[in-house]
């Protein structure tokens, strides 16, 4: 699908393209980049095997860098020699490690730019969100490098490397930012590049790494196939993963067999509740930032649960706050040497996200549901004839009906669902209607009411007519129920996660035989 309607006034801005990216990662990690691939990274060397896989910019379709996809018997022999590492690692004194992580995160930061418009191109992000991935990640653990030594005193390191199995949207702030203070604290640290985008990014921020000698190693491969490496070697210390529940539950199930530690950060419906309600211009403001990224976060909130009595003012707030946001191309300018354009969201992960969204939508539609709000296309910045195949605009629908994925499900796209209620027992029941969100929201004046409701919410975190995030350094981050398994996150719990303590010692986290809040 191309966009035939806006001006032909709009062109790429200049120095961005993806090929004046792929020419300065050549330029500044030659090692970890050839003309035409990445190179997988284990055994302390960059390795050119692997299957390449084609890829395209979910920006405009054009072609990019995809993943060198490795088979289990090659993961395996990554695995082995991670744990090599890791039996080196461990021994190294904290000063050392310390100094290491922080010039790698020098290096991240002189390089912040390139690594962000990896971001745009790969994933989709506008360079507003790309470049707040990045700092988020370089903050983030500067936090940890400055506050380490009280986190692991009295800790040991675990015995095994830490396997990190992450979703694509968050590459540095999630992703990189463990890696990186699991091997401060002590850890050869292993990651499976997403299979939907980012391995570009990664491949950077690790050959960064990997120059100031962090133990790291990153492959590529099909989840089922590398799950026997990665999720149930013998060699593996801890297994991190952020994702869906349909491949959640089965890491789970594995790492709950096996008795391994692991952290499984899983996707809930994060919901917001409206009830006894009055400050709507709050709301209004706040509507346009819960669409970052096109919703294609954890702590997205795609579903509001409004008091039917209310729900005349509710709309009155709501819709000319989404009628305001802005869609297209996260290069695409007026004049080369413009500025990059500020947008809300641009495309979704891939085109075959787009047509499950535009499909679960037309279907939720024809069996009951009632639109309030649909963005058009032609209203997004794109350039003259460029594919948009991966772009959605923004949907709102009412009373989606229990058939379809999108009354019980994250959609993980700019979808957004209302429910209406009567009651608060009906209030509550519709809050959790997911088993357990990671974030929630009850918007209510009286704060009695907040306290008395809050605790029923089944969300790790809820807020008081405010959005919930993961947050950064000191703030912890956890689930409950189907949205989360293992130990809790953030600040010194994730320290404690990937090391090892008092025996007998039981972690704050989400396991099978105890949930133990911090």
């Amino acid at each position: 699908m191309t966009n035939t309607l806006n001006p032909d006034t709009l062109v790429v801005k200049s120095g961005t393209s993806w090929t004046d990216a792929w020419q300065r990662c050549l330029t500044v990690a030659p090692e970890a980049f050839r003309d035409d691939r990445v190179l997988n990274l284990w055994g302390a060397a960059w390795q050119a095997d692997g299957r390449a896989l084609p890829a395209t910019s979910p920006v405009d379709g054009s072609p990019i860098a995809g993943p060198p996809r490795l088979d289990g018997a090659t993961a395996q022999q990554a695995v082995r020699a991670s744990l090599d590492q890791h039996r080196a690692w461990r021994h190294v004194p904290l000063a050392e490690r310390r100094a290491r992580v922080a010039a790698t995160l020098d290096a991240l930061t002189e390089h912040r730019e390139l690594l962000a418009l990896l971001l745009v191109w790969e994933i989709g992000k506008p360079w507003r969100l790309a470049q707040a991935d990045v700092d988020r990640a370089i903050d983030g653990v500067r936090w940890y490098v400055d506050g380490i030594e009280p986190m692991v005193d009295g800790r040991a390191p675990l015995d095994g490397p830490v396997s990190n199995i992450a979703s694509w949207n968050y590459p540095m702030s999630v992703l990189v930012h463990a890696m990186l203070v699991q091997a401060l604290a002590g850890n050869a640290v292993i990651a499976k590049t997403p299979t939907d985008g980012g391995v570009a990014c990664l491949t950077l921020a690790c050959a960064l790494a990997v120059r100031e000698g962090i133990p790291v190693t990153l492959v590529s491969g099909s989840g089922r196939e590398l799950s026997e490496a990665l999720v149930r070697a013998p060699e593996i210390g801890c297994v991190s993963f952020v994702g869906g529940r349909d491949t959640g539950a089965a890491v789970a199930t594995a790492v709950a067999d096996l008795g391994k530690r692991h952290v499984l950060e899983q996707e809930g419906l994060n919901t917001w509740g409206i009830w006894n309600y009055t400050d709507w211009d709050a709301l209004t403001a706040v509507v346009p930032k819960l669409f970052d990224y096109g919703k294609q976060r954890c702590t997205a909130y795609p579903r509001f649960v409004v008091q039917r009595e209310l729900f005349d003012e509710f709309l009155a707030a709501y819709l000319p706050a989404v009628r305001t946001l802005r869609v297209g191309h996260p290069l695409a300018v007026e004049h080369p040497d413009d500025s990059y354009p500020v947008l809300d969201f641009g495309p979704v992960i891939n085109a075959a996200k787009a047509k499950e969204l535009h499909d679960q939508v037309a279907e939720a539609i024809d069996r009951g549901a009632v639109p309030l709000h649909r963005g058009k296309l032609s209203d997004a910045r794109f350039l003259p004839g460029q594919d948009t195949a991966a772009y959605v605009q923004p949907v709102t629908l009412l009373n989606p009906p229990p058939s379809s994925p999108l009354h019980h499900a994250e959609p993980f796209g700019p979808v957004d669902t209302i429910v209406l209620v009567d009651t608060e027992a009906e209030l509550l029941a519709a809050m959790n209607a997911s088993n357990g969100a990671l974030v929630a929201t009850l918007s209510t004046d009286d704060e009695s009411t907040y306290g008395r409701l809050a605790p029923q919410i089944r969300a790790f975190k809820v807020g008081h007519g405010k959005p919930r995030s993961r947050g950064d350094r000191d703030e912890l981050f956890g689930g409950f129920g189907a949205s989360w398994s293992g130990a809790f996150v953030g600040g010194e719990l994730l320290v404690r996660a990937v090391t090892q303590g008092p025996a007998g010692e039981r972690l704050p986290g989400n396991f099978p035989d105890y949930h133990l809040m911090p």
